[in-house]
């Protein structure tokens, strides 16, 4: 087996969402369930602008989802808890020596690491449910891991963080080889790149204990573009600043030392929570676009806008709200996952 997982770049054939459920996540109160409803439904409708969209619904949820999805997004009903498929969905590859052939790997998900608040029984699940729908051959790992918590160029390299794959809720035994060795199996990888942490209120108790997908992404090999906090009043300020530091002395699997591309936080700094995470970094890339995140600041989202048009040439840049997602733990980019398509079926 030859298996890589393309660059988020790379043609998709689709992209997977999880459509929202009752709890915890969602809200406590209608008000609080209906915003998180629309926010996701939001994102939906932007991806299939540009390519088709397929929903896991849970059967409790689908007259809901029927009545708020526009009709070109594809509804596979399967039970439902959390509903963030970046995390807990599969991961998909290709194999280069068979080019007829999806992979999806179906990592172990506990809930961030077991955490009290979360559920994840049912959604564990959809790695595999997801994979028999589409044909993938599956790809079983032994690694607790979720798909926001590393970022590949395609090409060989992996961007992760030492607090979540080495996170003892997640994998006790591991170490930095151990980590490698299975990234290099199930994703194609021969270089990793291994950031310390990642953003203050990740570290919250609910938050995922440092996901990469909110700090830094390869938007083409050997750049990355690295979340950066510029008021010295938020703690990421020191974060990001250290991260840069050290982003700027590594090299990639083709041995490009890396130019990193500064994408600046917005001007809020906290919320009724505390620190925000709000960040630009955690948008989604699709065929001949970009959803990114808004935050309801013009300066800083037009900022963003023009900085990922750099990043992306030729694609368009859509923004939506991402507000109500972060609000509920995570962005644009948590709640997706890109599936790639193969040779047959690139068109352009």
């Amino acid at each position: 087996m030859s298996w890589r997982m393309p660059s988020e770049t790379a043609p998709h054939a689709r992209t997977w969402m999880a459509f929202p459920v009752e709890g915890p996540t969602l809200g406590d109160t209608d008000a609080e369930r209906e915003e998180g409803y629309a926010a996701w439904t939001e994102v939906a409708a932007a991806i299939a602008r540009f390519e088709p969209v397929t929903m896991v619904v849970d059967p409790s949820e689908l007259a809901r989802a029927r009545r708020m999805l526009p009709g070109d997004v594809t509804v596979l009903e399967a039970p439902v808890d959390e509903f963030w498929m970046r995390d807990h969905g599969p991961t998909f590859m290709i194999d280069d020596e068979r080019p007829g052939v999806l992979g999806a790997v179906d990592w172990i998900f506990n809930g961030w690491g077991a955490h009290d608040w979360a559920r994840w029984e049912r959604s564990a699940e959809h790695a595999r449910i997801v994979a028999a729908e589409v044909g993938a051959e599956l790809i079983s790992s032994t690694l607790v891991a979720e798909g926001g918590g590393f970022h590949v160029d395609g090409e060989g390299t992996v961007l992760l963080t030492d607090t979540v794959q080495l996170d003892p809720r997640r994998n006790p035994y591991a170490d930095r080889a151990r980590v490698e060795a299975e990234l290099a199996r199930t994703l194609g990888t021969t270089t990793a790149i291994w950031l310390p942490r990642g953003l203050t209120r990740d570290y919250d108790d609910f938050g995922t204990n440092g996901h990469v997908d909110i700090v830094a992404t390869f938007p083409s090999p050997g750049r990355v573009l690295l979340h950066t906090q510029r008021d010295a009043a938020h703690p990421d300020h020191a974060v990001s600043a250290a991260l840069r530091e050290l982003l700027a002395t590594q090299t990639d699997a083709a041995g490009r030392r890396l130019e990193v591309v500064e994408l600046p936080a917005p001007a809020t700094l906290r919320d009724d929570e505390g620190f925000v995470d709000w960040s630009y970094v955690n948008h989604l890339v699709v065929g001949g676009g970009v959803i990114a995140c808004g935050f309801g600041e013009d300066r800083a989202d037009a900022e963003a806008r023009a900085i990922l048009a750099d990043a992306y040439p030729g694609r368009e840049i859509v923004t939506v709200d991402a507000r109500p997602i972060f609000a509920r733990g995570g962005g644009i980019h948590c709640i997706t996952q890109q599936q790639p398509a193969l040779p047959r079926e690139v068109t352009s």
